[in-house]
């Protein structure tokens, strides 16, 4: 499998903003508000699915690699923060995300919105879940299902759902210039082999 190396510097860079995301952060008792999402759903947007699956893989990778650019740390015993769900949710989301934008013709905010918003739903849904396990098996606490929804989605799902609205309402004037951009390079490049031939 062959990766421009455009793509690969794009992977990289989101990989980057996602961990930044990480320490843009607000501390609450079991699950800190961060701005992950954001760029998590942005590579979906702007990378499509395969470039922005990879993003988050590179970022959960390199995080379980030992290198600290998760919101708590990092290492490969991370697995068993009761947050990790939520990482794994990340990569789901943007390759999502990216399946159900990258092949629309025409951009409008509903079109996006929509994609992002089940993104952001599998975020929660494998986190929560994730969280509930973590909890309940491993640290071998009492935590009702009812408990895990009100540690890990009730306090954020209100600034997750602006965060979705500002990302869709930018991706429809993002979109539509990035294609322009990749189509003037598709025919310079086109240009440019017909003179060598």
């Amino acid at each position: 499998m062959k990766i421009k190396t455009r793509d690969m510097i794009l992977i990289s860079m989101f990989a980057a903003l996602t961990a930044i995301g990480a320490f843009i952060k607000i501390p609450t008792p079991i699950v800190p508000f961060t701005l992950q999402y954001l760029f998590c759903a942005y590579s979906g947007v702007l990378l499509g699915a395969k470039h922005g699956l990879y993003s988050q893989l590179l970022y959960v990778g390199i995080g379980l690699m030992g290198i600290p650019i998760f919101a708590n740390g990092g290492g490969p015993t991370y697995i068993f923060q009761p947050t990790f769900g939520y990482l794994l949710g990340f990569i789901l989301c943007a390759y999502v995300i990216g399946k159900s934008t990258e092949k629309l013709k025409k951009i409008t905010f509903m079109k996006i919105i929509k994609p992002v918003l089940l993104g952001l739903f599998w975020v929660y849904l494998i986190g929560v879940s994730y969280l509930y396990m973590i909890v309940n098996v491993y640290l071998g606490k009492a935590m009702t299902v009812k408990a895990a929804i009100a540690a890990g989605f009730t306090p954020y799902i209100i600034s997750d759902l602006i965060l979705s609205v500002i990302i869709a309402y930018s991706a429809v004037r993002v979109i539509p210039a990035l294609r322009r951009t990749t189509s003037i390079e598709n025919q310079t490049l086109k240009n440019k082999t017909e003179q060598l031939l």
